[in-house]
């Protein structure tokens, strides 16, 4: 009988066969909007190969029968964390804040509570980003009714991102004044200070399920987040989220995205890839 250091080190299979595959990309799918193409086959072959070794499972058939069994349903978010791709950084795409800080300068204490959301905030650099944007607009916030809302699938990024803690490289893209003022080193990294991190709340949330918030937003920020789901789930996602923004609220999207026309009159177009809600549409 082989011990689990033997099997953790074996190559499992040879590939993923059109049979599994199929099956984790129609529960994929199911579960989380996330479309696989057939092209994808030897990344999820990598990935769910690795799920394997550390279930001490001796078959990537066995892993995938196991995992969409009612067995395996606690596997499922493991499996989800594994196929999803967390690429991003600090500042991306700075016209988006930019825009965000123009606009939030815009805004007065009476003009009642400002609410953000980041959708898909991965390992944190998004929503810290957002929450800088606030500060350089509203130095004052911590005295103000605003909340940033940032939620992911992935309950592993959520937990980094909610650490506040990031090597030098991945604070790359972060101006050093904002360093500077909203960062401490910690050993060879860099830690979220107090005033970004009271701003927040992470949340664990699936884009495809139920959402539970109660209030509108001003902003959202559901970027490179879309790109991975086909048409129809875009489409729905986009419409669930015009009508979860204030009227004039704006939403801020990926650079490969674009508002499927059918809403295109819902949505004025104020910037590159920036859409604010119209008002005729605010029921």
């Amino acid at each position: 009988m082989q011990n689990f250091a033997t099997i953790a080190t074996k190559k499992i299979d040879a590939e993923i066969d059109s049979a599994d595959f199929s099956a984790i990309a129609r529960l994929l799918h199911e579960t989380s909007g996330i479309r696989l193409a057939d092209s994808k086959k030897a990344m999820v072959y990598a990935r769910l190969a690795k799920r394997a070794r550390a279930l001490g499972m001796p078959t990537l058939h066995e892993y995938c029968r196991f995992v969409i069994s009612d067995e395996g349903v606690s596997e499922r978010s493991e499996m989800i964390s594994a196929m999803t791709t967390n690429v991003t950084r600090f500042f991306r795409e700075s016209h988006h804040f930019e825009h965000l800080t123009a606009m939030l300068k815009g805004t007065t204490p009476d003009a009642g509570p400002i609410r953000l959301w980041s959708a898909g905030c991965s390992t944190g650099q998004e929503p810290y980003s957002i929450a800088c944007a606030v500060l350089s607009a509203i130095p004052d916030a911590a005295r103000r009714n605003i909340k940033i809302l940032a939620t992911d699938i992935d309950q592993a990024v959520l937990a980094k991102a909610d650490s506040g803690l990031y090597s030098d490289e991945e604070i790359a893209g972060l101006p050093p004044e904002a360093r500077n003022r909203w960062f401490s080193k910690d050993g060879a990294g860099w830690r979220v200070g107090p005033e970004l991190k009271g701003l927040i709340a992470f949340r664990k949330l699936n884009l495809v399920g139920a959402w539970p918030m109660s209030g509108r937003f001003d902003a959202i920020f559901c970027r490179n987040v879309a790109i991975y789901f086909d048409a129809p789930t875009q489409a729905e996602l986009w419409s669930r989220m015009m009508h979860q923004l204030k009227p004039h609220g704006h939403l801020y999207i990926g650079h490969s995205e674009r508002i499927p026309t059918p809403l295109r009159a819902a949505f004025e177009i104020v910037g590159v890839t920036i859409y604010r809600r119209n008002t005729e549409n605010a029921s």
